[in-house]
């Protein structure tokens, strides 16, 4: 990779493991109230839900900060917003601003960022680069295992998600 791309791609990733990195510490301080939340919108086992959320969101932000298995680290995250996604914004329409629920626009913008770290890989100031497996988890196999986060997603919706029903937290 040039220099540049490689510079992108730090900034790319250590934002975005920050951003998941604060998400998942938010959850942990606030079991209780994201708990009865995801009950609130129809989750079976919500504190169930609470902790693989907070733990997918904890451990993705820190190997992308790291850039320690980052095509992986990616799909985690898009499974993530892809849950998010389905669950709570698609019905709100695009714009993060509507009311009472947010919007697509974060979750989708976030989502770029992944899908693209795990294309291009994580660049040159990264444990992978170091390890010598940033290009064979990149590219083709890079969004691969992004589309294997999104079933993923999908199907922890299908086992867990039941619109309409209240389940207490």
């Amino acid at each position: 990779m040039s220099t540049e791309i490689d510079v992108a791609m730090l900034v790319l990733r250590v934002g975005l493991g920050i951003v998941m990195l604060a998400h998942g510490v938010k959850h942990a301080r606030g079991r209780e109230k994201t708990s009865r939340w995801f009950g609130s919108i129809g989750f079976r086992a919500p504190q169930f839900q609470w902790f693989m959320s907070t733990a997918t969101e904890i451990g993705v932000g820190l190997l992308l900060i790291l850039g320690a298995v980052t095509s992986l680290a990616a799909a985690g995250t898009i499974g993530i917003l892809t849950v998010a996604f389905w669950t709570v914004h698609r019905k709100a329409g695009f714009w993060v601003t509507a009311r009472p629920d947010e919007g697509w626009e974060y979750v989708f913008v976030l989502s770029l960022v992944a899908l693209a770290l795990a294309i291009v890989g994580p660049g040159d100031a990264s444990i992978d680069a170091a390890a010598g497996i940033a290009e064979s988890l990149s590219g083709v196999v890079g969004a691969g295992l992004v589309v294997a986060g999104v079933v993923v997603a999908f199907g922890q919706m299908a086992i867990f998600w039941r619109p309409g029903e209240v389940e207490a937290g």
